[in-house]
């Protein structure tokens, strides 16, 4: 018998008020009648919305996807009590054999979803392929690309996602090979120039990794890698903390980029208290709503998909409809996913139940299975 979600569905074509049905991990039908946001926002009556799809994911719970072991597990838990149904699991700069025994323990997550977790669809490689010069939180070992490396590594773990700054010697020639090799690549951790972000682009590059940070700044004679992004790129990750981008430049990208898509870049001190964590090798502190080095870098988040979503509607003012696209439905489209990301016949049961007014998290349920909030 199908499990059922009652209230006012966000389907691709606007809201009905009526039912979600589910059976075995899929969405068999979804019946109501067509209401208007306003509408929907201004009932009493639960809003069914997308789980959330979250593309750069370093921790959570004192974990960190370095670690190995079952951290994976546990960060995969955690951002799914906050409404994240599936993500891609994100690596640090490291020496290759960090990388590699990392990945190993990847491994098994990918293939399998853990019980009451979200569904880590592979590794998002944030470095090692990165410009010395933008490390940001990384630590310092970045080196040149080479494919034979990515598809070893992706032997041990799937590989959804390579970030790099494209001009580095290599770097921009390779961008090719990565994508017919079927390897999406981002362009990130750059002091590349408006040009080079072109050039990139015109290979094959997909996006941009966290808009604004680690890459060169817009400068109206200067237009930097951020110009690149802002004057061309139809897909871009940002976070939407409120701390890592101001929301004035958040609503130019927005203006900007069509398929802008939201990201936490969160870190083993989500969902936790104040106090140190790692990243990777780097120790990092949590403290007065973010994540630092100790000579105060931003290091990554404290953000979960749930929070961003209330930030894109209670505080920048976004339509609940776009913003709902840009926690789950572009990011899917970016990865080329069809069946995650929307509510409609035949995609994935995930999906989230929120309050219409403030937005708070009422249930997740993940590929039909119901999680567990109570730890939230």
């Amino acid at each position: 018998m199908a499990a059922q979600a009652s209230g006012h569905v966000l389907t691709p074509q606007g809201f009905v008020r009526g039912r979600l049905a589910h059976e075995q991990g899929r969405i068999v039908a979804i019946e109501g009648t067509p209401v208007s946001e306003a509408e929907a926002r201004s009932g009493e009556l639960p809003l069914i919305l997308p789980g959330f799809i979250d593309c750069h994911v370093h921790g959570g719970g004192g974990r960190d996807t370095m670690e190995g072991g079952d951290a994976a597990a546990t960060i995969a838990r955690m951002h799914a009590r906050h409404g994240t149904t599936s993500m891609l699991a994100t690596t640090m700069t490291a020496p290759l054999a960090e990388i590699q025994a990392a990945l190993a323990a990847l491994g098994p997550v990918c293939r399998e979803r853990v019980p009451g977790a979200a569904r880590v669809l592979g590794v998002h490689l944030e470095g090692p392929y990165i410009n010395p010069g933008k490390l940001g939180a990384q630590p310092d070992f970045a080196k040149p690309a080479s494919l034979a490396e990515v598809h070893a590594l992706h032997a041990l773990a799937p590989i959804r996602l390579i970030t790099l700054a494209p001009e580095l010697p290599g770097n921009l020639e390779l961008i090719a090979e990565l994508r017919a090799a079927g390897f999406r690549v981002q362009i990130g951790h750059t002091a590349g120039s408006y040009e080079d972000g072109v050039a990139a682009l015109e290979r094959g590059a997909g996006g941009f990794t966290h808009l604004f940070n680690a890459m060169t700044g817009l400068h109206h004679r200067k237009p930097g890698m951020a110009g690149a992004a802002l004057a061309h790129a139809q897909y871009a990750e940002l976070i939407p903390d409120l701390l890592h981008v101001h929301p004035g430049a958040v609503r130019v990208a927005l203006r900007a980029i069509p398929c802008l898509f939201c990201v936490t870049d969160s870190t083993a001190a989500a969902g936790m208290p104040d106090g140190d964590y790692q990243l990777g090798r780097q120790t990092v502190t949590k403290c007065m709503g973010g994540v630092r080095l100790a000579d105060g870098t931003l290091a990554g988040s404290t953000l979960t998909m749930d929070q961003a979503l209330r930030n894109l509607v209670l505080e920048l003012g976004l339509p609940l409809a776009d913003a709902s696209r840009r926690v789950s439905t572009h990011a899917a489209d970016y990865l080329g996913l069809e069946d995650r990301g929307r509510l409609a016949v035949g995609a994935w049961a995930d999906f989230v139940v929120v309050d219409p007014r403030e937005l708070q998290l009422q249930r997740v349920v993940a590929e039909g299975e119901e999680v567990d909030l109570e730890d939230v």
